[in-house]
């Protein structure tokens, strides 16, 4: 799909919804892409060094001519000092060396996978880090699901959504476990991508982490539910609701509305409306939002019921008056920018020397 194709307004099949795709597209926290967090250790290790990139970048380059073994930190410390393109040829040779040499060992808990993602989403390469996700010789290399989130979000961002497919389907195959981010992820993009094939492949992943009793979190289901409608899959945009335990939210109490009016269930709309234009002059009861898209698609169904039409327009009035209808449409309450669940906290406490040599973990490099 062209990045420009998410601009316009989308043509659907007649009794289908029309939804444009605004919102931004940003579905992981801060706390999780780290970005930041990732800068900032940038700037650090670049102070630490005192303008000796070079220095180091050629000893990098003379010690893998010799055939010297990589250390751990020395591969940390050469992927947070890469500023362009061309750091980023050195930092591809010596991950593919690392693993190389570090394949069938295990070094306590710490991921390059993650780190190496993040360098990219900075750097603007996320074609560099699809290739090498896919790289068969690097397997392993990026076992943790983190490295994939973030690489399909950052296509996600780009609207790059075909991408983010076959990196959600290289994480599968490689049998990266999902975490519920990774979940959030899969069904956005199928969602984005809004064809048969990816609601076939968002509805068999719904399935199956329903059959190994999979927790998914509220935003999950709403995509989900969100494709199955655009589908005009309505009986199980229904089921897929069922499965949320607290629809409390804009974008579920949106989507039940729509589950509600493309299944011809027009009276239990108008009731659910009509219940919310209650107790809202009450400043401590939270009013419940409706996009005015949403409500547009109701009175298009009503369209010869004329008591129900007046109904309508009677509620509609209500919840105008009160507020209570907003521009934003299904996509935007879908990618709105969620907020962080910590804050971010970096630590200074690494350790200094190698656990596999013993020597300093930087001043090697740099001694020269």
């Amino acid at each position: 799909m062209h990045r420009s194709a998410t601009r316009v307004l989308l043509g659907f099949a007649p009794g289908c919804c029309r939804w444009a795709l605004a919102g931004k597209r940003y579905l992981l926290t801060d706390d999780v892409v780290k970005l930041q967090e990732f800068q900032q250790a940038k700037v650090a290790i670049s102070s630490r060094l005192h303008g000796k990139k070079e220095i180091y970048f050629k000893n990098m380059e003379e010690k893998m001519k010799k055939k010297g073994l990589i250390l751990k930190e020395e591969l940390k410390t050469l992927l947070h000092l890469c500023e362009t393109q061309d750091d980023m040829e050195l930092a591809r040779s010596a991950i593919y060396r690392y693993h190389a040499e570090n394949r069938n060992v295990c070094f306590g808990e710490f991921k390059f996978g993650p780190l190496f993602i993040r360098l990219c989403y900075e750097l603007n390469l996320e074609q560099s880090a699809v290739e090498l996700i896919k790289d068969q010789h690097l397997l392993g290399f990026f076992s943790d699901c983190t490295s994939f989130n973030i690489l399909m979000n950052m296509l996600f961002i780009k609207g790059n959504y075909e991408s983010a497919l076959e990196v959600l389907i290289e994480m599968k195959n490689q049998g990266v476990k999902f975490n519920k981010d990774t979940y959030i992820l899969a069904f956005a993009i199928c969602y984005k991508l809004n064809s048969a094939s990816s609601f076939h492949t968002c509805m068999t992943l719904l399935d199956e982490a329903l059959i190994k009793g999979e927790v998914l979190k509220r935003r999950a289901y709403a995509f989900a539910i969100a494709l199955a409608l655009r589908q005009n899959q309505v009986a199980k945009a229904r089921s897929v609701y069922s499965h949320i335990l607290n629809p409390n939210s804009k974008a579920c109490n949106n989507l039940n509305i729509l589950i509600h009016a493309h299944s011809d269930m027009l009276q239990g709309a108008l009731q659910i409306l009509e219940a919310s234009t209650e107790n809202t002059h009450f400043s401590y009861v939270k009013k419940q939002e409706f996009s005015e898209e949403v409500l547009t698609t109701v009175k298009e169904k009503l369209v010869g019921k004329p008591d129900l039409q007046t109904r309508f327009i009677k509620i509609w009035d209500k919840l105008q008056a009160s507020g209570q209808v907003i521009p934003q449409n299904i996509d935007a309450m879908l990618c709105v920018i969620p907020q962080s669940r910590k804050p971010h906290i970096l630590s200074f406490n690494k350790r200094q020397t190698s656990r596999r040599t013993l020597q300093p973990l930087i001043s090697s490099l740099i001694a020269e």
